[in-house]
């Protein structure tokens, strides 16, 4: 199921052993190389270290009452797994980055994004136009396989516009009326 990447800010993390609250999500931590997202910084008042987060590995379930863990067992701090650490160390932000084509065009800033609630891979990209395009134009949705290239301050997608083919000039005898039907002959033979 596709999730927007927004109704994960600030959810619930529950302990299946107490099944309270233990914290909730901050930030996704997202993999540039490809779009997953490998944990959530995470809040609370039952944390040990900060920043502290809660892998994507280790969530048991994904419901209405939010994240459900084992236990707070799960959390993990920054250098507990190197993976995570190098990833985090980059402060990728998908949330914000320009986007552009491949021509160079500048198509806005992403809002916000979908994801798959099983892999929490994100799927499609939600571009918005920026304040005077918003007015008149609703925003772009753009899906990961068309994006060609993840740098430091914009992502750059394959461009959706058809290229023009050579204008070729008919010959003047050659122009037929697409209009006109040709008349109707008649049949000059005779029957006997």
């Amino acid at each position: 199921m596709l999730l927007m990447g927004s109704k994960l800010i600030g959810i619930p993390i529950v302990g299946l052993q107490t099944g309270t609250k233990l914290a909730s999500t901050k930030a996704p931590v997202i993999d540039p190389s490809n779009l997953r997202v490998m944990a959530y910084e995470i809040n609370g008042p039952l944390l040990s270290e900060r920043p502290s987060f809660i892998r994507i590995a280790d969530v048991r379930e994904l419901g209405e009452a939010g994240m459900i863990v084992d236990s707070s067992d799960e959390f993990v701090g920054v250098k507990d797994i190197i993976a995570l650490q190098k990833i985090y160390e980059l402060n990728f932000k998908l949330i914000g980055l320009k986007v552009a084509d491949e021509a160079g065009h500048k198509l806005g800033r992403i809002d916000d994004y979908s994801l798959d609630s099983d892999s929490f891979v994100i799927q499609h990209l939600n571009v918005n136009h920026g304040i005077f395009k918003s007015i008149s134009e609703s925003g772009l949705m753009i899906h990961r396989s068309q994006i060609i290239e993840i740098n430091n301050h914009s992502i750059i997608v394959r461009t959706t516009a058809k290229k023009l083919e050579p204008i070729i000039k008919p010959d003047k005898l050659s122009y037929v009326n697409p209009f006109r039907t040709p008349a109707p002959q008649t049949d000059n033979r005779q029957t006997k």
